[in-house]
């Protein structure tokens, strides 16, 4: 699975999206990688672990917003650094089983999983 940080506008249809997400990742990893934030990220069964390293911002600076599947880090107009990402999650995120910590200008997100609803029923024949 491929994570890159990814701004969507809601103008585009779901085919283009997808396109545009593509060739945004493959820009953004041949042309700017140095223009990036430190990422590091793993996955299990319940969650996804996403660390970025945000030296210079204290919790105050930093406002992070979940809606379905995407979550948005920026940091506050009287930050010194300026940062505004955007994570699409391929399911929808828990936030109840999610976390954020920031220790010595490391991120670290505790993103939950939702478990998908079983919706199969049986039904009977007359």
């Amino acid at each position: 699975m491929f994570l890159t940080p990814s701004l969507r506008s809601l103008s585009y249809s779901p085919a283009l999206r997808s396109f545009d997400r593509s060739f945004e990742r493959f820009i953004g990893d041949t042309v700017q990688p140095s223009a990036r934030t430190s990422q590091r990220f793993t996955e299990n069964e319940t969650s996804w672990t996403l660390s970025l390293d945000l030296p210079g911002l204290s919790r105050e600076q930093l406002t992070l917003t979940i809606e379905d599947s995407v979550l948005r880090i920026a940091s506050t107009d009287d930050a010194a650094r300026k940062v505004k990402l955007a994570y699409e999650f391929p399911l929808a995120i828990d936030t109840q089983a999610s976390s954020a910590k920031l220790e010595h200008g490391v991120l670290t997100l505790v993103i939950g999983k939702t478990v998908p609803q079983k919706t199969s029923t049986t039904l009977s024949i007359d």
